[in-house]
């Protein structure tokens, strides 16, 4: 058994993370890297004096990061930003990743739907090959945009479809509720895709928007879903049905969910017996990728080693992957845990 640095033991624990958008992942080097190749003129506001992404609340935030992608353009785009993350990634301890896309941020430019999944799926197969890292793409439906829009994506990506394996539902939840794109995930399932949704990320109507989550779009995980806790009922449910949540604590926190970390109930939902993991969303935006989010509740919330370890373990169990490939890591993460414990 060796002693190691808490610091130490989250970075190397073996985890999957299922909650991350990989145009999240372009930090402002990266960005400004793509804009002199592509010949893109950044907006002087888009990246603050500290070189970081300028917003101050959600909707700028989704401005911001629209802009942001302006500077993807071709194959090659899409290939170095995936494969910058896989390799925070595999340095993070992350062995399976489930990356969420967004080609309806695309189609207002023409970009065409095989420059972005090509470029993302070739990134994949050299990830798996360098770092060892397993991975499953996930597009998510803009939920600001219409049903036609939604549909048209999926008619789009559904042509090019060899590495997705489900659908989701990401932006603003006011106003844009599941319902509202209902047919689409009937027809996302016919298909054979996996669903899951946004859905609580904070606010008094997280409760109802994941009950039409997993009532009407089929939702077989629940992305954030932090607002559960206002609806005992719902917590009972989703305990009972093991449904996995994908918890991002620092994007709950810059995005004004909670006013610090020490007010996220991520320990309180662990106590329940919720599916929790713990993922880092958009990292280069909220300042931290999947350690980082790890290290940053375990300081704050004092999360036992235990409690860091178990996060670990559902995030395999939560994850799009066969039983045979879940018992694979659930042996190296009982391996790992058997070797180390942290001070």
């Amino acid at each position: 058994m060796k002693n190691i640095t808490c610091s130490e033991f989250i970075k190397k624990l073996p985890k999957a993370e299922l909650h991350v958008h990989i145009e999240g992942t372009m930090e402002p080097e990266q960005l400004f890297v793509f804009a002199d190749r592509n010949k893109i003129q950044v907006p002087s506001n888009l990246i603050t004096q500290e070189n970081k992404y300028a917003f101050y609340d959600y909707q700028s935030f989704i401005d911001t990061y629209i802009l942001a992608t302006n500077v993807l353009q071709h194959e090659q785009d899409f290939y170095d930003v995936t494969m910058a993350y896989l390799k925070k990634a595999h340095e993070q301890g992350v062995l399976h990743s489930e990356i969420f896309f967004d080609l309806q941020t695309y189609m207002p430019r023409n970009i065409a739907p095989e420059i972005i999944i090509d470029g993302i799926e070739l990134a994949l197969v050299d990830g798996q090959k360098q770092f060892g890292i397993s991975a499953f793409l996930i597009m998510c439906f803009i939920r600001h945009l219409s049903e036609s829009d939604a549909f048209k994506a999926l008619e789009l990506a559904h042509a090019k479809h060899s590495k997705i394996v489900g659908v989701g539902l990401a932006s603003a939840e006011q106003g844009n509720p599941p319902s509202k794109f209902e047919r689409v995930f009937a027809q996302a399932r016919s298909y054979g895709y996996h669903v899951v949704a946004h859905a609580a990320e904070k606010g008094d109507a997280g409760p109802a928007m994941i009950r039409e989550a997993l009532d009407l779009l089929g939702a077989e995980r629940i992305d954030h879903g932090v607002g559960c806790m206002a609806d005992q009922d719902l917590v009972t449910e989703l305990v009972y049905k093991q449904i996995p949540l994908t918890v991002c604590p620092l994007s709950n926190i810059v995005l004004g969910g909670f006013e610090k970390l020490e007010d996220h109930p991520l320990k309180q939902m662990l106590n329940a017996g919720l599916m929790v993991s713990i993922n880092s969303d958009d990292p280069a935006f909220f300042g931290g990728y999947i350690a980082d989010n790890y290290q940053a509740v375990a300081d704050a919330l004092k999360l036992s080693c235990g409690e860091l370890v178990m996060c670990a373990r559902n995030s395999f169990k939560s994850s799009f992957l066969d039983e045979s490939k879940k018992n694979d890591y659930g042996q190296m993460l009982a391996l790992y845990i058997a070797q180390h414990t942290c001070l």
